[in-house]
Formats: structure tokens, C-alpha cells, sequence
């Protein structure tokens, strides 16, 4: 078991690991992806942790954080391969990874908590989260705080590229390689995602119109083209390419077509919390100068999104 543009742009945003893993991460959750420590907390997010004073950017970080000892992560986990909940209930994939590998380099542990992506910055930017790291898109509304889902805004530090992808049955029946092939045909993408927003956009320029399927969460969207119940499903590029490779052992899905829109995503911060925020941008950029960000790339097989260096509001 085990990343829009995409899921998560505008207001709009696009997210299946194994039928099991899925159905544990219903709940709320919240989980350290960091080393854990003997000042663990009692898995409700209000224990304590032990900082590491001595991390190499553990100075970096805001003097809340420290004495924290964790960073709150808010999450949609449920995005295989980009996050997802492992068979032993854990959060897993690249975020979770990443946060796994900064957590080294600043000394304090992460914590992964599931929520609904559209409500997660809006809870970022009261207080519930530091940070949120759930293959968000970074756009220029995002940033402004003009989308429905980025109440408040926020900065973004970003670390990967993807774009929309299209998942089909193995062997794609209907023959769908581009956005005008979706037209007459019953396509789902994840509510409020810009997968959503690029059916939408597609549909109006259709004479034969669009059957959509908008769903709460994106492994829903896969199980109606599991059914039947759906001709194609658009979401992002590595969520359709890790469902192509591992439902059904590989054979029942593909991917048709190429990306569409790839812009990048980023790890969210409040606007008000500069310091936090470039100290995760210096987390992220000693990952990638030390080889830890490869290995997490290769290991999901996402190199293609790989960027150099993580900057600060790249998106348009």
C-alpha cells in the first residue's frame, strides 16, 4: 500500500492505497512521522515532545515550536501515493516521508492529523495546524486567500511538481487521451479540487455534456471506475500513475495521455509565521542538498516531479 494543475488548486483540488488502509483513515488521526521520543505525548496531539536542540536548523525555528516540540500537520490522508494510512493504522507517502526527513534536520517531530482538504488551511489559519502538507497546489489565489478553500491565505514552500492525469480501465475502452475525449463520457474527480475544476471547465466547451461524478474524497471517484460507474477519472499525475501500477496487481487501471496544467505544490504556512516558514524552506533544501529528498523521490517513483531547490510562493 502504500501527489494538481491539481487536486489542490483554486478552489478546487484533486487524492487510493489498499481497500483496507482507506477505511482506517475515516477517523481522525494524528500521528508523529518524526523520531519519536521519551517525551512522547499520548496521541491526542497534546502531549509534549522532546526537541532536539542540537538539530543543525533546530535554531531556525520559532521558539513556540521548540518548546512545542512538534509541528501540527494538517492532512487529507488519503491521497496514495502523496499520503495515506499503512496497514498498521500510520500515516505514509511522500509527505509523510519528507516531514520524516526534515524532522531530522530540525529536531522536532511532525504530526500528521487527517482532515477535509477544503477546511485545511482555514484550520491552519486558526490555529489548529502549523503547517499543511496534503499535495496542495500552490496558486496565486491560494497565496491571496481569494479561493474558497485558502481562507486567510498563506505562504507556500514548495517542493514538488505535478499536473492533472487521467486514470482509465486497462487497455482504455473509450479511447480518452485528452480533455476534449472527456465530452459524452461519465468522468469523477474529488470535489473541490482542480481536477473538479478542469471537468468543469471542460464541460462547457462540450456539445455532447460531461456525466460528472464529484466526491468527497478521491478514492471514491477510483472505486465508481472500479464499478463501471465511471469512463475515466482526473486527478493527479502520481496518484493516477501509483493506482495504474497497484490495483489489481497492476491490472485493471492505466494512464491515458499525458499531464495536464503541472504547477507546484507546497507545504502551507500562516502568512503571520515567516519564521516557521523558512525554516521548513531550509529543512526542505538540506533534504535535497543531502540526498535524503531523492531517495524518497525514487522510492515511490516520482522522480519526474523532483524540483532543485524549494522556493517560497512559486505558484501562479
Amino acid at each position: 500500500m502504500t501527489v494538481r494543475t491539481t487536486r489542490r488548486s483554486p478552489a478546487f483540488r484533486s487524492r487510493i492505497g489498499a481497500a483496507g488502509a482507506i477505511a482506517v483513515a475515516g477517523a481522525l488521526l494524528l500521528t508523529g512521522c518524526g523520531d519519536q521520543t521519551d517525551g512522547g505525548g499520548d496521541g491526542d496531539g497534546g502531549g509534549k515532545k522532546t526537541a532536539d536542540a542540537e538539530a543543525p536548523l533546530y535554531d531556525e525555528l520559532p521558539q513556540k515550536i521548540q518548546k512545542a516540540g512538534t509541528i501540527k500537520v494538517g492532512s487529507d490522508i488519503a491521497y496514495a501515493p502523496v499520503e495515506f494510512v499503512d496497514e498498521n493504522g500510520e500515516p505514509a507517502g511522500i509527505d509523510p516521508d519528507l516531514a520524516k526527513a526534515m524532522s531530522k534536520a530540525l529536531g522536532v517531530d511532525f504530526q500528521f492529523q487527517n482532515g477535509t482538504f477544503d477546511q485545511l488551511i482555514l484550520g491552519m489559519n486558526s490555529g489548529r495546524y502549523d503547517v499543511v502538507m496534503s499535495a496542495v497546489t500552490d496558486t496565486k489565489e491560494r497565496q491571496e486567500g481569494v479561493s474558497d478553500d485558502a481562507e486567510g491565505g498563506a505562504d507556500f514552500v514548495n517542493y514538488f511538481k505535478a499536473g492533472s492525469s487521467f486514470l482509465v480501465e486497462k487497455g482504455n475502452p473509450e479511447n480518452v487521451q485528452n480533455l476534449d475525449d472527456l465530452c459524452g463520457k461519465t468522468v469523477a474527480a474529488q470535489r473541490g479540487t482542480a481536477n473538479e475544476a478542469l471537468v468543469r471547465t471542460q464541460n462547457k466547451k462540450c456539445d455532447e455534456k460531461i456525466d460528472p461524478f464529484f466526491a468527497d474524497k478521491d478514492t471514491d471517484s477510483i472505486t465508481q471506475l472500479q464499478n463501471g460507474r465511471a469512463d475515466v477519472v482526473v486527478t493527479d499525475f502520481p496518484v493516477a500513475a501509483y493506482n495504474a501500477k497497484t490495483f489489481g496487481n497492476g491490472e485493471q487501471f492505466e494512464v491515458a495521455g499525458g499531464q495536464i496544467d503541472a504547477a507546484p505544490y507546497g507545504i502551507a504556512v500562516s502568512k503571520k509565521n515567516t519564521e516557521l516558514r523558512d525554516a521548513i524552506q531550509s529543512a526542505m533544501n538540506r533534504i535535497m542538498e543531502n540526498g535524503e529528498y531523492e531517495k524518497v523521490m525514487k522510492k515511490w517513483d516520482v522522480t519526474n516531479g523532483a524540483l532543485d531547490e524549494a522556493t517560497i510562493n512559486a505558484g501562479k
